[in-house]
């Protein structure tokens, strides 16, 4: 009976390992992840693909034709009726090597090679805007769970401080209104206690939707909210910024683009050649040899087309043209000016952030410690239990701050790499 009844316990599987992220694992994973980064690599795809259409076009095709041509004859000698045609049975299987010569052709082949590199730059961009979404989840994760440990060491000294002065209370030393005060206290801790659990909870949610393809908060953050993380100088961010701004390369890309397009609609004013060479049999029976001679042949065409009067289409796709070109120049202008103001402004908030982290996290070391002197204090005699349900709240309050100013650096750091192209953060 022993046996049969463990037999029909149910088998609890233990849990997996928690899996360990590091910032770059986030991120490669939210790159998989992330809908609107893979519609940016999609583009990049299709318009490396227009790319190898366009350089096709410029090179000769090969196709084989075949076909069998009946045709009704005049019943005299059985000539054919129509004259459009060799005989009345007629029979063509040959190779046809197609060339065209044009100038639209090769203007067409720039104008995506172009495109191309321009949808590349956007592809960057797209990559470069979400590394900004995954840094801040993340450590607003890494955050959340500071802040927890924080509310979880308060809600501690709140209970230690109430059994302090229940029984200060019980030896004479201090009133019962101290006693009330310090559970007061102690109930505002546990509800923040209960709240950093919530934050923590939403803020691992967030991150786990934004990386992984379906629903695991089974995870561990490896990368230390407050690793060190030094600002770069403002001339390596100028110089990076120059150099590798996809945004500015987009823009530049996409004017030549615009100027090929020009180019290929000019083109429409000029001759085209057309070359054709046929290798086969154009016979009356569909054999390689008749009569012991051989029906195998060639021929080549060689076709000039000059446009004479399309009315005005051509002149209306220059003008078309020619207006999306100076569009571009105009995108790439407002490109290159809101750089400039970009850089200065993210640059400028990139330092505020990193002195006001210092500031902040000098008032955490200095509440913590004001929170143990005034302690101390109280047991001592020597000051009030407001001053220290004050050194509480101010001890709670700045490593808050603390841990939000860490994020607010982070997130700083990855928005100058929106524009720099460097990661910055470990």
């Amino acid at each position: 009976m022993a046996n049969s009844a463990a037999a029909q316990q149910t088998v609890v599987p233990a849990p997996a390992d928690p899996v360990r992220l590091t910032l770059q694992d986030a991120l490669d994973r939210a790159r998989r992840n992330s809908v609107t980064y893979q519609a940016a690599v999609v583009e990049a795809g299709i318009a490396h693909e227009d790319k190898k259409l366009a350089v096709a076009g410029l090179l000769p095709s090969v196709i084989y034709n075949n076909s069998a041509i009946y045709t009704q004859g005049n019943g005299v000698n059985n000539p054919v009726r129509f004259i459009a045609n060799n005989a009345v049975h007629e029979y063509l299987s040959q190779g046809n090597v197609h060339e065209v010569l044009d100038v639209a052709g090769f203007a067409e082949a720039r104008r995506a090679s172009a495109s191309a590199a321009a949808a590349r730059a956007r592809l960057e961009i797209a990559s470069r805007g979400l590394v900004v979404t995954v840094v801040q989840s993340y450590f607003a994760a890494a955050a959340a769970q500071r802040k927890l440990e924080a509310a979880q060491k308060a809600a501690d000294e709140g209970e230690n401080f109430l059994k302090l002065t229940q029984n200060l209370e019980q030896g004479g030393e201090v009133a019962h209104t101290d006693v009330i005060k310090s559970e007061l206290q102690v109930n505002d801790r546990r509800r923040q206690l209960q709240e950093a659990k919530l934050a923590l909870l939403n803020a691992r949610l967030d991150l786990a939707v934004l990386i992984f393809p379906d629903f695991n908060d089974n995870f561990v953050l490896a990368d230390d909210l407050h690793a060190n993380s030094p600002l770069p100088e403002l001339s390596e961010v100028q110089a990076r910024a120059a150099r590798d701004n996809p945004e500015i390369r987009a823009a530049l890309e996409t004017v030549k683009a615009a100027g090929h397009s020009v180019v290929a609609a000019r083109a429409g004013y000029l001759p085209s050649l057309g070359l054709d060479y046929f290798y086969g049999i154009d016979a009356t029976h569909f054999a390689t040899r008749t009569d012991g001679l051989s029906n195998l042949g060639s021929s080549a065409v060689a076709t000039l087309n000059i446009p004479i009067w399309n009315w005005g289409a051509t002149q209306s796709k220059v003008k078309q043209a020619e207006l999306r070109r100076d569009q571009t120049k105009r995108e790439l202008s407002l490109a290159q000016r809101k750089l400039l103001a970009e850089l200065q402004s993210l640059y400028a908030e990139a330092q505020t952030a990193y002195d006001a982290l210092l500031s902040l996290q000098r008032s955490a070391e200095l509440g913590a410690e004001s929170l143990r002197l005034v302690t101390l204090r109280y047991k001592n005699g020597e000051s009030t239990v407001l001053e220290v349900v004050d050194a509480q709240n101010t001890a709670v309050l700045s490593d808050t701050a603390y841990q939000e100013g860490a994020v607010r650096y982070r997130v700083a750091l990855a928005n100058l790499q929106t524009l720099t192209g460097a990661l910055t953060t470990p």
